[in-house]
């Protein structure tokens, strides 16, 4: 099994790179996962691995064994380079090289009869991408779709905000004519979030098949989602006001379409 213990090592250079820059991450077809529990999402999501690295004073040969296969290429790492590498404050000694997966809408296969999907167009911040995988899965729904996104979605930052949701979630990434005309082919009910000519979110009956969609705080919803809507909806504001965070409000309609699917708490 290899040793690395030098932070000046070629291979550590490239990890940094493929942690740092997108292009190389699209490049390589490779991306980085931090943490026992990310790492353990993502094998269960069947993802594949190019190589495991681990620094013993927390994580021992043998647990990396007990995550994969004894086939698994491995490098024991230093303290000095793990903290090189180690992209939070705190994880459980082990860093993923990760083969990476295309968010084709092609591949969506919906868990249920009547689907419940979220759409966010246009996010930036990968924090609040992040913060809609994790609602996404907090909801169980059958699919989030990814509308025109100005973040790679192998991001650190979106896995690290997501808790590892990246993994547990059905993704698909189109422009926003791709994914109305797929959503459109599948019969399903489009409800924009917007003010514009909207109706109060709990007003609308989401027992069909059904899509969510959300904008940017600043500037909302192109034009393109309240044409092709079903039905514009907005969430009253009570305050000072006008609007709330995307995840938030994702959130709020999210779990009243549950709701009314009868949910049980």
């Amino acid at each position: 099994m290899k040793e690395i213990t030098s932070i000046h090592n070629s291979y550590i250079k490239e990890i940094l790179k493929l942690q740092e820059k997108s292009r190389e991450r699209k490049k390589k077809g490779l991306f980085i996962i931090e943490g026992k529990r990310e790492i353990t999402l993502a094998i269960h999501a069947n993802y594949e691995f190019d190589t495991i690295l681990f620094l013993e004073e927390i994580i021992s040969e043998q647990e990396i064994l007990h995550l994969f296969n004894e086939n698994i290429n491995r490098i024991k790492i230093s303290k000095e380079v793990y903290q090189k590498l180690a992209y939070r404050g705190s994880t459980e000694g082990i860093i993923a090289v990760t083969k990476s997966k295309k968010f084709s809408l092609e591949n969506i296969q919906f868990k249920t009869e009547k689907p419940l999907i979220l759409v966010a167009e246009g996010i930036e911040k990968p924090g609040n991408i992040g913060a809609l995988l994790r609602t996404a899965d907090a909801a169980n729904i059958d699919a989030v779709f990814i509308v025109n996104p100005k973040s790679d979605l192998y991001n650190a930052n979106i896995i690290r905000a997501s808790v590892g949701c990246i993994f547990t979630n059905q993704i698909g990434v189109g422009t926003s004519e791709e994914i109305i005309e797929f959503l459109q082919e599948k019969e399903v009910n489009i409800y924009a979030a917007t003010l514009q000519n909207s109706n109060e979110y709990h007003q609308e009956n989401y027992k069909e098949s059904t899509a969510i969609v959300v904008g940017t705080e600043a500037t909302g919803l192109t034009e393109v989602w309240r044409e092709n809507a079903t039905q514009n909806i907005h969430i009253p504001m009570q305050g000072k006001i006008d609007s709330m965070n995307v995840s938030v409000a994702a959130a709020i309609v999210l779990f009243e379409a549950k709701r009314q699917r009868d949910f049980k708490i």
